[in-house]
């Protein structure tokens, strides 16, 4: 940190921050010029002051993080980019909100430099962020103290706050007491509609309290008192929360304070009158003052001096750390030698597939250092736990998290987690409870983020706790996310394969769907080899004769038809069965391929899957026929229910013959 804080200097680049965001928003007449204006000594004191960062190369792994989590105040984290020395140019700026332009109307992940995560959703940013610092904490304990002491920093508005997923991930980075966690919250008594006073009056500072952080208060215009609280705050061994009073719109003639400055430009007349109160041309836009601009880009010698000094003490370390050798093959997305060989199931085998699941779970951490994660206090259930393993605590970061009962939260950490060079997290519930945490699981999938995540209990055959837990829509839901692969085993030699999958995608998040009930386990040298589910779909047992129908299945209704197609063949009718585990990989193959597995001249398709319909005549075209799920399923044995609704050898027989 620079020894003095010049408070002249200071405001002169809080001033041209907040003249900057606002041209910003003006000339794309779209945005949120407001808490810009009202954050810029916050973004000021934290990228000059606090941060340990390198604009010249922003994935430095021992860098602080920033994560601004209210994302529609875009314009801030972009001039402050540009000012520090990033490589977003003027040009850049000037194109805000534009199609093609690094600077998105919230910050996107991969778009422009210095953008450590996607904020969009209110709450999201903040609770990624306690991912981050979880991240830092286990790396701290598995690698090195020293080269991982970073600090997670975030910028949040009341819109973050209430927002339930912040209170979930606020509550449990208290407990595990995150001391590297800093938050600065803009209470500036206004959202879109208004005056806080309409829907937020609670006291935050008492809530915050109650989890187990440090709170300060600070008036959000004293620079040289927010300086002294982010010091102070750095110090703490718990999280911190400063709130600061702060003005939406700062120094805006008629729209300070008002929701007028939230989410639309000042305008032509009320723009030139900020300029002109914070003495600058009125009729000039885009200014950055010379000396603003050599106070700025200090930070690029600062930041490349304090990597240096890293990359000397990593080489140091390297040498004779085995886990920092360990966590640099990882954090290069290279995974150990010899990693996915493990061990086949016996045929036979009767297993859920979330037995297999843990099993496999259990042998891949024992190759993979870095693979950690948990449940939504589901472990046992779920099969998520880690054998032999430290659980994650205040005063150890072991490999086991405990989520608690916290879905929401347990996917923007978990995208935190995956944040983290190196690390591999993964997080379990029942599937129906998908829907806790869509929010993250999409962005994760919008990111590119290797999540894993082990939906168990996965259809009507869970049985007895009923239609509120049967998730029969959440397959055709899963399957609507973009670049999220959805895996849904029927074996337990195909959730083996369906592990290796998720493993090896580093683009994009895998949902691993699984079964509460016994499956047995196929004889993989009278079939085809689980090792084709990497193919999405495959011919599992072909047809004996000319082909005349076809029988698709996913997860436990596979078996089924292993079964109707035994039963049809003596009845002299050829039928195919072809697994689709995985709808995503299997568009990924060529045309060619995917003609061999269903070819176009066989039009008696036939689908079975314990869930909604919805999606799968895109296989069976409109010819074809699915079994499937009309309405929400029922309490009662697993067994008794997959009888009732039609999830029988005999219904798909019928099927067959009356399509036939």
């Amino acid at each position: 940190m620079p020894e003095t804080l010049d408070l002249t200097q200071a405001r002169a680049a809080v001033d041209t921050i907040r003249l900057l965001s606002a041209d910003m928003v003006e000339q794309a007449n779209s945005g949120h010029p407001g808490t810009p204006m009202e954050a810029a000594p916050i973004a000021y004191l934290l990228f000059n002051r606090h941060m340990r960062h390198n604009p010249a190369n922003p994935d430095w792994p021992g860098r602080d993080r920033f994560i601004l989590s209210c994302g529609h105040a875009s314009a801030l984290l972009y001039s402050m980019l540009h000012l520090s020395g990033y490589d977003l140019s003027l040009e850049d700026l000037k194109n805000f909100r534009q199609l093609g332009s690094p600077t998105a109307g919230h910050p996107e992940f991969g778009h422009a430099p210095g953008i450590e995560t996607t904020t969009g959703p209110l709450g999201q940013g903040i609770s990624v962020g306690v991912g981050m610092a979880m991240g830092a904490r286990y790396l701290q304990e598995q690698a090195s103290e020293e080269l991982f002491d970073y600090t997670v920093y975030g910028l949040c508005s009341d819109g973050d706050l209430m927002e339930g997923v912040a209170s979930e991930t606020a509550s449990l980075a208290g407990h595990l007491q995150l001391g590297n966690l800093v938050y600065l919250y803009l209470d500036n008594k206004i959202t879109i509609e208004g005056d806080t006073q309409l829907a937020f009056t609670e006291e935050v500072a008492t809530r915050f309290l109650s989890y187990g952080w440090e709170v300060q208060h600070v008036e959000g215009e004293n620079i040289a008192d927010l300086d002294a609280a982010i010091e102070r705050a750095k110090q703490s061994p718990r999280p911190s929360l400063i709130l600061a009073r702060s003005h939406i719109g700062f120094g805006a003639p008629n729209k300070q304070d008002t929701a007028g400055a939230h989410g639309a430009p000042l305008g032509a007349d009320e723009l030139r009158l900020t300029r002109q109160a914070f003495g600058r041309d009125p009729e000039a836009s885009f200014v950055i003052p010379a000396e603003v601009a050599e106070h700025m880009r200090e930070a690029v010698a600062r930041g490349t001096e304090l990597e240096n000094t890293w990359q000397a003490a990593f080489d140091q370390q390297v040498k004779t750390n085995q886990n920092l050798a360990e966590w640099q093959l990882l954090a290069d997305d290279m995974l150990p030698a010899g990693w996915d060989d493990l061990p086949a199931f016996p045929a036979g085998e009767k297993l859920a597939t979330r037995q297999a699941s843990g099993k496999t779970l259990n042998a891949l951490a024992n190759k993979i250092p870095l693979l950690l994660g948990g449940s939504a206090d589901l472990g046992p259930s779920n099969n998520t736990t880690l054998a032999d393993e430290d659980s994650f605590t205040p005063t150890k970061a072991g490999r086991n998290i405990h989520f608690g009962v916290r879905e929401h939260g347990m996917g923007a950490i978990m995208n935190g987690l995956a944040h983290t060079p190196g690390l591999i997290p993964f997080g379990g519930t029942f599937m129906i409870f998908a829907d806790y945490m869509r929010p993250p699981m999409r962005l994760a999938a919008m990111m590119g983020l290797g999540c894993v995540y082990v939906l168990t209990h996965d259809s009507i055959g869970l049985g007895e706790d009923g239609p509120t837990h049967q998730p029969v829509e959440q397959l055709a839901n899963l399957r609507a996310v973009p670049n999220l692969n959805v895996i849904r085993p029927c074996d337990a030699n195909e959730t083996l394969e369906a592990w290796k999958s998720a493993i090896a995608n580093r683009q994009g998040p895998t949902a691993l769907i699984l079964s509460r009930q016994g499956l047995p386990t196929m004889d993989r040298e009278q079939y085809a080899p689980a090792e084709d589910l990497h193919k999405g779909g495959y011919i599992l047992s072909p047809e004996q004769g000319d082909l005349q129908a076809i029988l698709l299945a996913s997860g436990s209704e596979v078996p089924l038809a292993m079964e109707a197609q035994a039963v049809l063949q003596k009845k002299g009718i050829s039928v195919r069965v072809v697994s689709m585990p995985c709808w995503e990989l299997f568009e990924q193959q060529d045309q060619s391929y995917r003609d061999q597995v269903l070819p176009p001249t066989c039009r008696s398709r036939i689908a079975v899957e314990a869930g909604s319909t919805f999606g799968w005549e895109r296989y069976v075209g409109l010819e074809g026929k699915v079994i499937g799920m009309q309405g929400f399923g029922a309490s009662g044995p697993g067994g008794a229910l997959m009888e009732h609704f039609g999830f029988t050898a005999e219904n798909v027989v019928k099927t067959v013959e009356e399509m036939l």
